[in-house]
């Protein structure tokens, strides 16, 4: 899975003033990272306000993103949620031909023990037709996928072949990377953590704040995973102010804001997210003319 080092960016899904998906706006930002050096796309993931979209809407999304990458890079699919029924029905059912791994998030809001976690994504691995990257984002899910049951799982499953860890936890990421199987990847899910995480054997990032300014981002990554540390560390910090402000009021109202100042598309968010206020708005305007 050559096709997961590096970076990947959580697509958006751009909405018009309606509320309605603005496909147009979706193939402009898909171009947007093409064009500026992102090594993979990943569709329909929680940035993408997965849980307000219809069925109709995701495979309006998934056909848009698809149309408009042309093969140029790699896909991943998120594929999660918390019945395990329904995500292996799923995975049985969708067409995977366009895609080269899915990303499954741990159960969220169930709360389930370390070993309903394992029992979740071991009916997941053996229904894939797909490489599987777990998703670790304890912020979201309400609880932690701990390093035991992760390397557990990737010793277990061959098909599991990555986690996006976003627990915020460097000591965390540190006891992944060093346990881990050899070609399994640890993949920042946090993007503030992210350059820390490369240097310390991360594989990249699956990010948000490259969407917004992808070439820095990128850049920083490969640097990183180059060991180029002090030129890897001048993009970092050249960034930090702007991953802070993304996040402040909730994602993706951040970087759908980077985004209306970048001509790609509305700031339109679904309820119960709210664009962010004026002052964060004058803000992130202010870093993006800077930069």
């Amino acid at each position: 899975m050559q096709s997961l080092i590096g970076t990947g960016v959580a697509l958006v899904t751009p909405f018009k003033k309606d509320f309605s998906v603005d496909s147009e706006a979706l193939e402009r930002i898909v171009n947007f990272q093409i064009d500026n050096g992102i090594d993979y796309l990943v569709v329909l993931g929680t940035t993408a306000e997965n849980s307000t979209l219809s069925q109709d809407e995701k495979e309006l999304v998934i056909k848009t993103v698809i149309d408009a990458n042309k093969g140029r890079l790699p896909l991943v699919l998120g594929v999660g949620g918390n019945d395990t029924n329904k995500v292996v029905e799923e995975l049985k059912t969708r067409d995977f031909s366009n895609f080269v791994a899915i990303l499954s998030v741990s159960p969220y809001y169930n709360k389930p023990t370390q070993e309903g976690i394992y029992q979740h994504f071991k009916a997941i691995a053996k229904a894939s037709p797909l490489p599987i990257i777990l998703y670790n984002v304890p912020g979201r899910t309400a609880s932690n996928m701990l390093p035991s049951t992760v390397l557990k799982l990737a010793n277990d499953f061959k098909n599991i072949v990555a986690i996006k860890e976003a627990a915020g936890d460097i000591v965390q990421a540190m006891k992944l990377i060093q346990g881990k199987p050899e070609g399994f990847h640890v993949i920042s899910g946090d993007d503030m953590v992210t350059l820390p995480i490369v240097l310390a054997g991360g594989s990249g990032v699956i990010s948000v704040i490259g969407e917004g300014f992808p070439k820095q981002f990128s850049d920083m990554v490969r640097l990183g995973l180059n060991k180029k540390v002090s030129d890897a560390y001048k993009l970092h910090y050249l960034l930090v102010d702007a991953i802070d402000m993304i996040f402040e009021q909730g994602n993706p109202a951040g970087i759908k804001e980077v985004h209306k100042m970048l001509g790609l598309s509305e700031n339109t968010v679904r309820l119960p997210l709210v664009n962010v206020d004026k002052d964060l708005r004058e803000r992130l305007s202010k870093f993006v003319k800077s930069l």
